[in-house]
This record gives structure tokens, C-alpha cells and sequence, in this order.
């Protein structure tokens, strides 16, 4: 089949990577498939890139999809990386086309989702959720939006709980959270007409909050919602806290946004202790997806 590539511009600034794009055209220029190359900026994360690939599902197995990936993957090199991920459904066609070209499978995500139609009813506040206690020594703290000042710091140093989290071979690298970090993230979210709300865990001998959950919901507060992060710092783990925040999470959620139908999440298919919180709360498994790595390394 004969088509042509064109390099795109891509207009969506981060302060923590910068895209490239690739349009894939037949002749009379119509559109055949596209990928986005995000090349991840942040020092420990500079020999990463992650690219997202489609081909309209009639135009499969043209050579579209191989191009658009060489493509991608000579940009990557070019730039100095040493790792690509790709992310594909189980089973799915994207699945076998990156098996068939030398990814490696580096992680498999569980995804899950609440709903909330048929989910037990919240508690009032400020008890987290039915069935659901708050260990001694700790509360629970929340926000909408970007962190306040007078914790913000407490929770860039929070952020680390994320350090270990169980991510098998995908090798995200570090990502350094500061302050500015943790502000220009609350930003892109609301520079999509989007809202965050974070659910922290603060233990009341220091004042340090030991753990957050975050939640992302769309722009017309209608449908599905997105958990992001959750994470506890390692020594105040396997005492409830994960499951104490996400069924704060739930609860906010049905009282504050009642169009809000569903809440989704994904988790590592090896992070037994998020998957038990999960499904403890009454999350559903909707599919899986592959985590792909490629090396770049020659």
C-alpha cells in the first residue's frame, strides 16, 4: 500500500516531556494511523520515552503501523534514549504487533471499576466508609486542587511513597518530586477544564502526611472518574490507610458529584496488597493491558 508519513507539531507543552508526532495519509490524504513519541525530560527519567501507536482498524497490516514505528523508534535513538514502552490490551492486535517486533513484556496492569450505582452507600462523614476504620495516631486530610501552601511541602515529600512500587521490568526511572513539581502537576489538570481531588493520610504525632490518593474527574463532572496515585509511606503500611483514602475518595465523590457513574483505576497484576484494597471496596476488573519494553541500546 502505498502512503506517506508526515512529522506533526504537537502543541501540548509539558514541563515534564515534549512529543513528537507522525501522521500516517494514503494518497488523497487520508488518514491512516498516527503515534506520538512523548521524550520524558526530568533527570531520572531522561533515557525514557513512551509511544502511543494506532492505525485504524481497516488499514491494519499495510505496513502503516511498522513505519510509523521505525519512525519512532530512529527519533528515539536519535535523542539519545535507551528504552521505549508501549502499552497494549491483552490479547489485543497491538499486543501481537509489538511481540512480533522485538518488545519485551515488561508489566501487566489490572483495570478495574467501581460503580458507583451499585456500590455501598458511604458513611457520613468523617468516617472513611462502611466497614472501613482509621487506624490510631492518624487523620485524613483533603483538598481540591492544587495542594495548599501550608502543606505543600509535607506532601512533595509524601510523593515518595511511590519509590517502590511495584512496576516489574518496565524501568520508569525516578521521578523527583518538589514542590514545583507537585504544582505544575495540579496545573495540567486543571488547564483541562478537569479536577483534582486528593485524599492524604497525616499521622497527628508529626504532622507528616504518610500517604495520598489522588482522583481525577472529568471535565463536564459526568461518567467515569480516574484514580491516579496511591501510595503509603513504607513504615506506615498494612494498617488500612490505602483503603481508609481511596473510601474517603468514594464517599467525597457520591456526595459532592452525584453525575459522576464510575471510578476507575489500574494497578500493577503483581501489587497483590492495591489489588485487595480494590476489590475490598467492591473495584471490578474490567481488563488487562501490557506494559511493553523495547531497548534502543545497539
Amino acid at each position: 500500500m502505498t502512503f506517506r508519513l508526515t512529522a506533526l507539531t504537537d502543541p501540548a507543552a509539558s514541563p515534564l516531556s515534549r512529543r513528537l508526532a507522525w501522521l500516517a495519509a494514503a494518497p488523497d490524504g487520508t488518514p491512516l494511523g498516527s503515534a506520538f513519541l512523548r521524550l520524558f525530560t526530568s533527570p531520572g527519567q531522561a533515557h525514557l520515552c513512551e509511544l502511543a501507536l494506532d492505525v485504524h482498524p481497516a488499514e491494519r497490516r499495510r505496513g502503516a503501523g511498522s513505519a510509523l514505528l521505525a519512525a519512532a523508534v530512529a527519533a528515539a535513538r536519535e535523542d539519545g534514549r535507551g528504552s521505549l514502552l508501549a502499552q497494549a490490551v491483552e490479547g489485543s492486535p497491538g499486543d501481537a504487533f509489538l511481540s512480533a517486533r522485538g518488545f519485551e513484556r515488561a508489566l501487566v496492569l489490572d483495570f478495574g471499576r467501581l460503580d458507583l450505582a451499585t456500590a455501598p452507600a458511604p458513611a457520613p462523614a468523617p468516617a472513611p466508609a462502611p466497614g472501613v476504620e482509621l487506624p490510631p495516631g492518624y487523620r485524613l486530610v483533603s483538598w481540591v486542587g492544587s495542594c495548599p501552601r501550608e502543606r505543600l511541602s509535607a506532601f512533595a515529600r509524601s510523593r515518595t511513597a511511590m519509590d517502590d512500587m511495584p512496576m516489574g521490568d518496565a524501568v520508569f526511572g525516578t521521578v523527583l518530586w518538589d514542590e514545583d513539581r507537585v504544582l505544575a502537576a495540579a496545573r495540567a489538570v486543571a488547564d483541562r477544564g478537569e479536577l483534582l481531588h486528593t485524599v492524604a493520610a497525616l499521622e497527628t504525632a508529626t504532622g507528616e502526611l504518610v500517604g495520598f490518593s489522588e482522583l481525577v474527574l472529568p471535565a463536564d463532572r459526568s461518567g467515569d472518574a480516574q484514580h491516579y496515585g496511591t501510595a503509603v509511606q513504607p513504615a506506615h503500611r498494612r494498617r488500612g490507610l490505602a483503603r481508609a483514602m481511596k473510601a474517603e475518595a468514594i464517599r467525597w465523590t457520591r456526595a459532592e458529584h452525584p453525575g459522576i457513574t464510575g471510578l476507575l483505576t489500574d494497578t500493577a497484576a503483581h501489587n497483590t496488597g492495591m489489588l485487595a484494597v480494590n476489590r475490598a471496596l467492591g473495584y471490578r476488573s474490567t481488563h488487562r493491558s501490557v506494559e511493553f519494553r523495547l531497548s534502543l541500546l545497539r
